[in-house]
């Protein structure tokens, strides 16, 4: 079965979706002129460094929005990986899930598996990064530079990354159409809503495009999200345990 969806967003820049598991992921290839970029490499179940090298034969490097199970699925295929400084520890030692539940998660609800697929030998990528980024820091690719935002809320060392060229917007787990979820214990509410803010300051962003769901979500919902934040703020003061509070095209989970 074909289990990724390639979409072509311009001439450099592709998606590369999940559509047949519940999570809808999707990571993001960035072509420069000197190398590429892989943002994300998804869910492990299928091989994304197959899709990757139909569409290139640059070298990549690989950066994660965040180090969870849905976003490093296919680290193990790639050499060149970069992480943000607050999430190291993760990468190297392992994500504060269990195995077994993260299991649970991958086969929850999918109908078919591609060929090969075996429940039985799924692990969780650890390994230690290639580089270390940092709020601000740069990776130019070629005629192409992608800024580092540090946006924890979500995760620790969470980012979101700006495209300067085309002035695009990959904002990870923290904006997207679905529900947003603060309410585990290494997520932060508080963090969450100003990371949302830190977004208000990029005037220019002409796509937002978010890791999961729909693929191409309204700027403006970064604005939606922040106001909802601040909407909550008013009612429980962001105290995780607060329950699920639904919004026009999201819902915030504290």
């Amino acid at each position: 079965m074909k289990w990724f969806t390639i979409e072509k967003l311009n001439n450099n820049t592709y998606a590369i979706s999940e559509y047949n598991h519940w999570e809808e992921v999707h990571s993001y290839l960035l072509l420069g002129e000197k190398s590429a970029l892989l943002i994300d490499t998804g869910l492990g179940i299928g091989n994304i460094k197959k899709e990757v090298e139909k569409l290139t034969d640059m070298h990549i490097k690989v950066i994660s929005t965040h180090i969870h199970w849905d976003h490093i699925g296919g680290h193990k295929e790639f050499k060149y990986i970069y992480a943000h400084e607050d999430e190291v520890s993760w990468l190297k030692e392992g994500i504060p899930i269990p195995l077994e539940v993260v299991k649970k998660n991958v086969v929850k609800d999918v109908k078919e598996f591609p060929k090969g697929f075996d429940i039985d030998k799924y692990s969780i990528y650890t390994g230690d990064p290639f580089k270390i980024v940092k709020d601000g820091d740069i990776i130019d690719i070629g005629n192409r530079k992608i800024e580092i935002i540090h946006t924890p809320g979500h995760s620790p060392g969470h980012i979101c990354l700006y495209d300067r060229k085309y002035d695009y917007l990959f904002t990870g787990d923290l904006i997207y159409s679905g529900t947003l979820y603060a309410f585990y214990p290494s997520t932060d509410p508080l963090e969450f809503k100003n990371s949302v803010g830190k977004l208000l300051k990029y005037k220019n962003i002409k796509k937002c495009l978010p890791s999961h769901h729909d693929l191409d979500i309204p700027v403006k919902m970064i604005r939606k999200v922040y106001n909802g934040f601040l909407k909550i703020e008013d009612i429980c003061g962001l105290k995780q345990g607060a329950g699920v509070f639904d919004f026009d095209g999201f819902s915030i989970y504290i």
